[in-house]
């Protein structure tokens, strides 16, 4: 994932709602053998093609989907100026 996001490719699907430019990619996990549907999601925010911010790494056997409320807070909270 890394390799194809540092050539320029973007990958998963776009989630709307968000605010943002964010992506939601699946991963295989191979400590389990039910391929991607079961394995991790990896959210990402593009803000520019030389700037990307992971907002987020799950198992989908924890939890099904982040609401576009709670990704849009994680993403602000980066964006705050730190005291």
């Amino acid at each position: 994932m890394l390799d194809s996001l540092q050539s320029g490719h973007l990958m998963g699907d776009q989630i709307s709602g968000t605010g943002y430019t964010v992506f939601k990619v699946r991963l295989k996990n191979s400590d389990i053998k039910k391929g991607k549907n079961a394995g991790y999601r990896v959210l990402y925010q593009l803000k520019d093609f030389t700037y990307i911010l992971l907002v987020v790494i799950y198992s989908k056997s924890d939890q099904s989907n982040i609401a576009a409320g709670k990704i849009r807070a994680i993403i602000e909270s980066f964006e705050k100026p730190v005291p």
